[in-house]
C-alpha cells in the first residue's frame, strides 16, 4: 500500500537585500514541488515566496533575507485548471482586525466562489495563516485576453468586495505582481508556479 505525500504550503514575506534577481537554487530531493515569487507594488524590495512542498521536505534560503516573515497556509477555497494555463499572477495578502479574522476569511471565500463561477480563473487560491490566524492570502492566475475583456482592474479584481471587507482589516490589503524566479522583467508565468 503507498500512501500519498502530505502537501505543506509556505508564504515567505522578505525584504531583499542586495541580490534580488537571484534565480532558485538547483532543484534536489529538498527543492518545492511548486514555488512562484511575487514583488510587492507598493515597496519593490518587499518580497513574497509561495511554496508547496513535502512534508519531509526542506529546501535552504537562497535569497539574502532581513527580516523574514514566514507562513503555514490552510487552504480556505482552491481552484486549479490543469495545466496552468495563466499569462499573470497576482498575490493579495490580508491582515484582519483582532476578532474579524473568521468573518474575513469567510467574506473572502464568498467571494472567491462567485469569483470562480463567473471569471473561470486559470488558478485561485484562498488560504489563512496557521502561525498568525488574522493573516489571509489570495493567489490568482489569469489569462491576460479574457481578463482585459473584463475590464477588471486588477488580476485579483476585489474592488467591489473592498467596501464590506474594509472595516473587517487592520491594514490596507498587500498586492503583489508576479515576479518569476527573481527576474526583473515580467515573464510567462512559470511552469513550477503555484
Amino acid at each position: 500500500m503507498r500512501t500519498r505525500p502530505v502537501w505543506i504550503r509556505d508564504l515567505r514575506i522578505y525584504h531583499a537585500l542586495d541580490d534580488v534577481g537571484a534565480a532558485p537554487g538547483p532543484a534536489g530531493a529538498g527543492a518545492p514541488r511548486a514555488r512562484s515569487r511575487f514583488r510587492s507594488l507598493s515597496d519593490p524590495q518587499r518580497i513574497a515566496e509561495y511554496a508547496v512542498r513535502e512534508a519531509a521536505a526542506r529546501h535552504a534560503d537562497d535569497v539574502p533575507l532581513l527580516a523574514a516573515e514566514t507562513h503555514t497556509l490552510a487552504v480556505v477555497r482552491e481552484f486549479r485548471r490543469v495545466p496552468l494555463d495563466a499569462s499573470g499572477l497576482a498575490l493579495m495578502l490580508f491582515t484582519a482586525r483582532p476578532g474579524c479574522a473568521a468573518r474575513a476569511v469567510a467574506t473572502l471565500a464568498h467571494w472567491a466562489e462567485g469569483a470562480v463561477s463567473a471569471y473561470q480563473p486559470a488558478y485561485l487560491l484562498l488560504a489563512r495563516s496557521l502561525d498568525q490566524p488574522g493573516v489571509s492570502t489570495l493567489i490568482a492566475g489569469v489569462r491576460e485576453r479574457r481578463a482585459l475583456q473584463g475590464a477588471s482592474r486588477s488580476p485579483l479584481g476585489v474592488e467591489g468586495l473592498m467596501p464590506e471587507l474594509a472595516p473587517l482589516l487592520a491594514l490596507e490589503p498587500e498586492v503583489y505582481g508576479y515576479f518569476p524566479d527573481g527576474a526583473l522583467v515580467p515573464r510567462a508565468v512559470s511552469p513550477y508556479a503555484v
